[in-house]
């Protein structure tokens, strides 16, 4: 990857980034801060232990790195914490990249970030130990200035997008007060992404460090601070090529942008809005995407075009051919994408523009008599999440499938057996609400994004979720509808199979987005809406199948929250509205359950207490379950 940023005449190419694992575990292995039940390992032994487990020991815990699909493994903090300096890692990156001709720009997380992402193993607070890792991180750049004549590091903030307390900011400017005047040979910049960032910036632009990093495209309001870093001596390093989703920028337009910022042009590093970890490697080899659909794509080492003409744009700096072209055909793809019916549906706009029926028509107090009449249920029952383990024969079946070595009909016939093996193990265990067993579906939010008009799939485009774990998001690229029913056969059938209620379970709007790539053409409050109407075109015809309980799933209901509090109740207003519109067609005796995981809750009670009141109160005993398996909530 060095390489190809050198050949796009990227100028800083950073180092460090790499990474057998996990960042924070390089982190925690930079300042020689493992936890003390790993120190019977050493080397890449630990490392994985810490990263994988084995039989002597657990893995790190791991957490979402803030808003984003990827994960984390969250180091611990013991009071009075001992850090011993390792830096091996960055040594042997830098001179790596020196023998290929780069002289590079080291990336590391910054220290307060390390703290504040941290966690205290006896209830202590990490970031009590600001003096102590400081003072490890001056030691590391103390040896690290030895690498070369002069030195760039990025030190990266992103803590201080999340409403930074008092305490943090004070540690901010402690940290970087102190670590600005370690050496002369060293230029320091701090990022910061994902929003905005005013808090720190006033706080940054006080201490000795060449620049700061800010993310012009998740965090408009950066451009308030644009006026003071312009006043102090500091770069600018302005993100407005997105480092999150995978569409091509409008390459003028991003130029007419940096042109309006009032600092001098001479003090502007133009850069993404953050690492390139977010979204898949490159489209050279995509070779079954439609062509118009590609034309509109832009991957990691395509940005790195864009950043280059962007940047060579804004200083006047004449293009090469090679640059022209590639600016000509961004300057088509744009036009093109406008205007292109592959992506505007008339239909489904105007089905959205005159969509009358947003909500159920009875209150939850109503339905409940209502359902207790209906579904004779007992006052606690049991029933499951949702899906069965995909074993490795359910794996084996899907993939022959796949590659033609088995018919559509032995398909169907291996995934029936396997819902006949769900509903006796669940009327074994007598739990009175069954599940189908998901034994059809490779993914919660891939097997519906299939099926749906205006999603579409790459070849290789996968995105690092955590370790050797990818992820390969649906790219929605286009208005949204559901076009054939989705889950009628798998569900009916499950349901011929026993007198118990099986559940119908679909995956919710809010998940569908936020598991996938989504256009930025259109507000994303429309884009919720397309997909609640499709979702809640299949509630309408699992209610008319005789289906009564159906489960609109919402594990990544607390992924898409916003960053900072003033903007969550606005989220808050379009998640729920757009749950109540998918589950609007449910009839007064049809139920409907929900399913969140994978966060911590505490913060959002209130609105997940909206939620359940539209649902119904069973919503509580699967949350519940949920408690059980996580005590944090």
């Amino acid at each position: 990857h060095l390489k190809y940023q050198k050949d796009a005449n990227i100028d800083l190419i950073s180092i460090n980034d790499f990474s057998y694992y996990d960042s924070m575990i390089d982190t925690i292995v930079m300042l020689g801060c493992e936890p003390k039940e790993y120190q019977d390992l050493d080397g890449i032994d630990r490392y994985f232990a810490m990263a994988r487990g084995d039989k002597n020991h657990k893995a790190l815990p791991m957490t979402k790195w803030l808003n984003t699909n990827y994960h984390y493994f969250v180091p611990q903090i013991e009071p009075k914490q001992n850090f011993i300096p390792n830096t091996e890692k960055i040594e042997s990156e830098y001179n790596e990249a020196k023998e290929l001709g780069i002289k590079p720009k080291i990336n590391i997380i910054g220290p307060v970030t390390f703290l504040v992402f941290s966690r205290g193993v006896s209830g202590n607070d990490p970031l009590d130990e600001i003096e102590g890792i400081v003072d490890a991180y001056a030691k590391i750049l103390k040896k690290i200035s030895n690498l070369d004549e002069n030195i760039t590091i990025q030190f990266d903030e992103p803590a201080f997008v999340k409403d930074p307390t008092k305490k943090m900011l004070d540690a901010l400017s402690y940290a970087y007060t102190k670590l600005g005047d370690i050496s002369k040979n060293i230029d320091i910049f701090v990022s910061t992404y994902f929003e905005h960032a005013l808090e720190a910036v006033d706080i940054l632009v006080n201490c000795n460090i060449k620049g700061i990093g800010l993310d012009f495209v998740h965090g408009p309001k950066n451009i308030e601070a644009v006026k003071k870093i312009e006043q102090s001596d500091k770069i600018l390093v302005a993100g407005v090529v997105d480092g999150r989703n995978i569409w091509i920028s409008d390459i003028k337009e991003k130029v007419e942008f940096l042109n309006s910022l009032d600092i001098d042009k001479n003090r502007v590093y133009v850069a993404s809005s953050c690492s390139l970890l977010h979204v898949p490697y490159t489209l050279k080899y995509e070779e079954k995407l439609d062509k118009n659909i590609k034309s509109w794509l832009c991957f990691a080492v395509e940005k790195l075009d864009e950043i280059n003409l962007i940047y060579k744009l804004y200083k006047n700096i004449p293009l090469d051919e090679k640059e022209s072209l590639i600016l000509e055909k961004n300057i088509d793809a744009n036009r093109t994408r406008k205007s292109s019916l592959q992506i505007h549906d008339k239909e489904v706009q105007e089905r959205l523009s005159n969509l009358t029926k947003k909500s159920r028509d009875t209150d939850a107090t109503e339905r409940l008599k209502i359902q207790h009449k209906v579904l004779k249920y007992p006052i606690l029952p049991t029933t499951t999440i949702g899906s069965f383990p995909q074993t490795p024969e359910v794996r084996k079946t899907r993939r022959e499938f796949n590659q033609g070595l088995i018919s559509l009909d032995e398909y169907k016939k291996r995934i029936k057996e396997f819902i006949d093996y769900a509903i006796k193990i669940q009327e074994e265990a007598d739990l009175d609400i069954f599940v189908h067993g998901e034994f059809e579906r490779n993914d919660m939010v891939e097997y519906f994004s299939q099926m749906l008009k205006g999603v579409t799939f790459s070849q290789n485009g996968w995105v690092q979720s955590y370790g050797s774990r990818c992820v390969k998001p649906p790219i929605i690229f286009g208005d949204i509808c559901r076009q054939e029913p989705m889950t009628i056969e798998w569900i009916t059938y499950a349901q011929s199979k026993t007198q118990k209620i099986v559940k119908g379970m679909l995956t919710g709007p809010v998940t569908m987005l936020n598991w996938s790539f989504v256009r930025d053409d259109l507000p994303k409050e429309s884009v919720y809406k397309q997909m609640a109407i499709a979702i809640a075109d299949e509630v309408k015809d699992l209610q008319d199948a005789g289906i009564k309980i159906i489960q609109v799933d919402e594990a990544a209901f607390k992924e898409g929250y916003p960053l900072r509090k003033e903007n969550r109740s606005e989220y808050e207003r379009v998640a729920v509205e757009s749950f109540k519109i998918s589950t609007a067609p449910a009839d007064a005796q049809t139920q409907i359950h929900t399913h969140m995981c994978y966060s911590d809750f505490n913060d959002i009670m209130e609105t997940i207490e909206v939620i359940a009141i539209l649902v119904f109160p069973i919503f509580l005993i699967l949350f519940i379950v949920g408690f059980i398996s996580n005590p944090t909530n």
